[in-house]
């Protein structure tokens, strides 16, 4: 599970600084209390493209997956609303 964690962690390293700092503040913060499922969906969601990613949450354009989107919208943007980010 180390070597997943750790992949992870890298590619939250984005180029668009606004992603960058959300995704890793967050798999910093959150990603060892997050359950085996949770860490897949999460690797799932790295793997959009910045601008989508940056269009969903700061924008609200669809992804066109509602198990992504929920997790978005529950850890991601919850996260940043509380002022993590």
């Amino acid at each position: 599970m180390n070597q997943e964690i750790n992949r992870i962690l890298w590619k939250c390293r984005r180029g668009m600084r606004e992603i960058d700092l959300l995704l890793r503040e967050f798999s910093q913060n959150k990603l060892n209390e997050l359950n085996k499922s949770d860490i897949d969906i999460f690797n799932e969601i790295l793997n959009y493209d910045d601008q989508r990613l940056y269009d969903f949450i700061f924008k609200k354009e669809p992804l066109d997956n509602k198990m992504h989107e929920k997790f978005i919208e529950t850890n991601l943007k919850k996260f940043n609303d509380q002022g993590n980010f």
